[in-house]
Formats: structure tokens, sequence, C-alpha cells
């Protein structure tokens, strides 16, 4: 493993896999919730007959039938790698070496929290 050549400051660590992973869980049962949701109030649509009765019957049956491929895909996507996310072309790409490491800090901006 290579070790990198600037540090890296705490901001700008990745998520861990365990918090990604029940990220990733939360989100799949919620739209599990909403798909049961769904198919519970196109039962009480069909139920009762409702005015504009094809519209919302469409959309509980649409909900019922896509949002689990959905929650699936969701489910199962690692979060993008740092060396494939979009970058601007026309920024300036900072040097790969500094002569002092201290200056690999003291060269991006970002965020002082002070206790006082």
């Amino acid at each position: 493993m290579a070790r990198r050549d600037r540090p890296q400051l705490i901001t700008d660590a990745a998520r861990s896999p365990e918090q990604e992973l029940r990220a990733r869980e939360i989100r799949y049962v919620l739209m599990m919730l909403l798909r049961a949701a769904c198919v519970v109030v196109a039962a009480i649509l069909v139920a009762t007959r409702p005015p504009l009765f094809w519209l919302w019957i469409s959309i509980c049956v649409a909900g019922g039938v896509f949002l689990p491929m959905i929650a699936v895909m969701l489910a199962n996507d690692a979060p993008v790698r740092e060396e494939n996310r979009f970058r601007n072309k026309f920024r300036r790409k900072p040097p790969t070496s500094h002569p002092d490491p201290g200056h690999a800090i003291t060269e991006r901006e970002h965020k002082v929290i002070d206790v006082d």
C-alpha cells in the first residue's frame, strides 16, 4: 500500500465501510416501507373507487413495481472512487509533491473549529 505524500484532513476522510453499509440499509428499508404503503393505498383505492381512480391506482402500482428495483440498485451501489469523480478540466491540478510536508495542509482552505 503506497503512502500518500499529502496529509489527509479529517474532513476529507471517506466514510467507513460500516457507515456506508448502514446508510444503504436504512435507505433500502425506507424504500420498501414506501412500497408497502403503495400496496396498502392501492388496496384501499380499489375498495373505495375515489374520483380519478385510474390516476391514483397507476401511481400506486408504479410505486409497487418500480420501487423494489430502484431500492436494490441503490442498496448495491458503492460510493464513487476519488479518481472517478467528475472534475473540472480547466481547474489547475495541485502539485503532487512538496518539499515541506507541513505545506500540504496549508495550501487548501479548511474550516478551523475553535473551542473558545
